[in-house]
C-alpha cells in the first residue's frame, strides 16, 4: 500500500522529494523519467520485464543514478502498491493486471508525459495527434515558434522524450509535443494551450477494444482544456469532427476544400487550401491570411493539410504572420520521410524510405505530378499491390524491385509498368540512374519493412542517400 501518511502530490517538483516512485518500463521515454525524478529527490525504482544484461548501459547509467532496479522479469507483488507514485512508459498498457491493482490501492499511476506537464504547466504547451502527420507537423510547428525567436522545445511521441524538457524548465517559451494514443491514456491533468487532431484511420487494434476505443483516446488531448484555450481540427475527416464536438476550447479547422464534413462542432476560424499554398481566417468577417508553400519539404496534399494545422497552431499561440511564412519557406522537413537528396542532371532524388506499407505509398505518389521511378520491396506486409499500381498509372515509369517482395511486386506491375528486377537497393539505384531522363523524379518509396536487407527503415534511407550522393 502507498504510505498511510503521503499527501498528494500537488506542489512539484517539492513534493516529489524522498517519495517512492516506480518508473515502469525502461525505454527512453521511461529512462528519461527516472532520471528527472532521481534529479528532484525521488527514491526511484525502475521495473522492465527486460533483464539487465538486455537493458545494458541503460541500467548501469541507472545504477550510477542511484536507482533501484526490479528488471528482468514482471514487478513482483506489493512492489507497485506500495509506491507513493507509479510512472508508466507509453509502451506499457494501463490495462494490465498489476496497474489495475495499483490503483486500487491509491496510488496515482501517471504516463511519463503528465509528469512532464505538470513540471512544466508555467510554460505554454502545443500538443499534436492523430493517426498519420503527428510527426511532420510537431517538427513543423516548432520551426515555426522558433522562427518568431521563441525558445521552443519539440519532442515527446517525436524525437526527445517530454521529460528532457523538464530537466531545463526555465529554457523554454514554447512546448511543442507529438502525443499518441497511448502517451494520452497516461494523462490526468495535462491541458494543452493549443490542441490538434489531424486525422483517424484504424490503427493499434491490438492494443484497443475497437476504432471507437481507439478514437477516445486520442480525444483525450481535448479532456483537459476550458474556454481559454483552442483546437485545431481536420474539418474534411467527420470522424475528427465528431470526436471534436465534446471540447470546451474554441475550435478550429482546416479543410482541402473548405467543405466542412459536418455541421458541428462550430468553427470559430479556417484555414483552406488554395493554389499555391492556403488561407487562414482567424475571425468571423476578419480578411483572410495568405501564406504560400513553395517548400519542397512540404510538397503534397497531406503536407497542405499538416501545414494548415501548424499555422493555426503557431497563429493562435501568438506567432506573428511573418515568421509563420518564414517556418513555412525554411522547414528542413523530417529524414526519410519525401526527402529530397539531390537534383542530378535535372532527376530529382527523394527518399521516402518510411514508407513500409501501400498506404504510406499511395500518399508519396500523390505528391509528385511528373513522371516517377520507383524503387519498392523489402520484407512485405501481406497487403496487396494493386492499389499503388493503379495509383501511379500514367506517372510511374517504371518500378524496381529489391528484397523478398521483388516477385510480388513484379505480378503487380507485370504489364502496368517497367519492372527493372535490382535485387538490392545498390543496384536499383545504378539502373535507375541509366533510365531516368531530365524532368524525372526517382522515388525510393518501398512499400515494405526493411528487415530483410537492413538495420531498419532509417538504415536503408541513410544507405540510399550514400548511394545517390556518390552518383557521378
Amino acid at each position: 500500500m502507498a504510505s498511510p501518511q503521503m499527501k498528494p502530490l500537488q506542489d512539484l517538483p517539492r513534493d516529489l522529494k524522498g517519495r517512492k516512485v516506480a518508473v515502469f518500463g525502461l525505454a527512453k521515454s521511461g529512462l528519461a523519467a527516472a532520471r528527472l525524478l532521481g534529479a528532484h529527490g525521488a527514491r526511484v525504482t525502475a521495473v522492465d520485464a527486460r533483464s539487465e544484461a538486455a537493458l545494458g548501459e541503460a541500467a548501469a547509467s541507472l545504477r550510477a543514478a542511484g536507482v533501484a532496479l526490479a528488471v528482468g522479469a514482471p514487478p513482483p507483488a506489493g512492489l507497485l502498491e506500495g509506491q507513493d507514485l507509479v510512472v508508466v512508459s507509453p509502451g506499457v498498457p494501463l490495462a494490465l493486471p498489476e496497474l489495475a491493482r495499483t490503483r486500487a490501492a491509491g496510488v496515482p499511476v501517471w504516463g511519463e508525459v503528465e509528469l512532464a506537464g505538470r513540471l512544466l504547466s508555467h510554460v505554454p504547451l502545443f500538443g499534436i495527434t492523430g493517426t498519420n502527420g503527428k510527426s511532420t507537423t510537431t517538427a513543423l510547428t516548432g520551426e515555426l515558434f522558433a522562427a518568431s525567436g521563441a525558445r521552443t522545445f519539440v519532442g515527446g511521441n517525436l524525437g526527445r522524450p517530454f521529460s528532457e524538457a523538464a530537466e531545463q524548465p526555465g529554457a523554454w517559451d514554447a512546448l511543442v509535443v507529438e502525443l499518441s494514443s497511448f502517451q494520452l491514456e497516461g494523462i490526468a491533468q495535462l491541458a494543452p494551450r493549443g490542441a490538434a487532431l489531424l486525422n483517424l484511420t484504424p490503427d493499434h487494434l491490438d492494443r484497443y477494444e475497437d476504432h471507437r476505443a481507439y478514437g477516445a483516446a486520442k480525444a483525450r488531448i481535448f479532456m483537459n482544456q476550458g474556454p481559454e484555450d483552442f483546437c485545431v481540427v481536420n474539418a474534411d475527416d467527420p470522424e475528427v469532427m465528431r470526436l471534436a464536438e465534446g471540447a470546451r476550447s474554441r475550435v478550429y479547422g482546416f479543410s482541402l476544400t473548405g467543405l466542412v464534413a459536418a455541421p458541428a462542432p462550430a468553427l470559430a476560424g479556417l484555414a483552406t487550401a488554395e493554389e499555391g499554398g492556403f488561407r487562414l481566417a482567424l475571425e468571423q468577417g476578419a480578411p483572410p491570411e495568405r501564406y504560400r508553400l513553395g517548400n519542397r519539404s512540404l510538397r503534397g496534399a497531406h503536407n497542405t493539410q499538416n501545414a494548415m494545422a501548424a499555422a493555426l497552431l503557431a497563429r493562435l499561440g501568438g506567432v506573428a504572420p511573418d515568421a509563420v511564412q518564414a517556418g513555412l519557406d525554411g522547414y528542413p522537413g523530417l529524414a526519410h520521410r519525401l526527402e529530397s537528396v539531390r537534383v542530378l542532371g535535372g532527376v530529382e532524388w527523394v527518399n521516402d524510405s518510411k514508407a513500409t506499407n501501400v498506404d504510406s505509398v499511395l500518399v508519396a505518389l500523390r505528391a509528385f505530378a511528373g513522371p516517377l521511378w520507383l524503387i519498392a520491396g523489402g520484407k512485405g506486409k501481406g497487403a496487396p499491390y494493386a492499389p499503388m499500381v493503379e495509383a501511379g498509372q500514367g506517372r510511374v515509369k517504371g518500378v524496381l524491385t529489391i528484397g523478398q517482395d521483388a516477385e510480388a511486386l513484379a505480378q503487380a506491375y507485370g504489364g502496368k509498368a517497367e519492372v527493372h528486377p535490382c535485387g538490392t537497393l545498390a543496384q536499383a539505384v545504378a539502373r535507375a540512374r541509366q533510365l531516368a531522363r531530365e524532368g524525372d523524379t526517382v522515388l525510393l518509396s518501398p512499400a515494405c519493412a526493411s528487415y530483410d536487407q537492413f538495420q531498419n527503415f532509417e538504415d536503408r534511407g541513410e544507405q540510399f542517400k550514400q548511394l545517390v550522393r556518390a552518383l557521378a
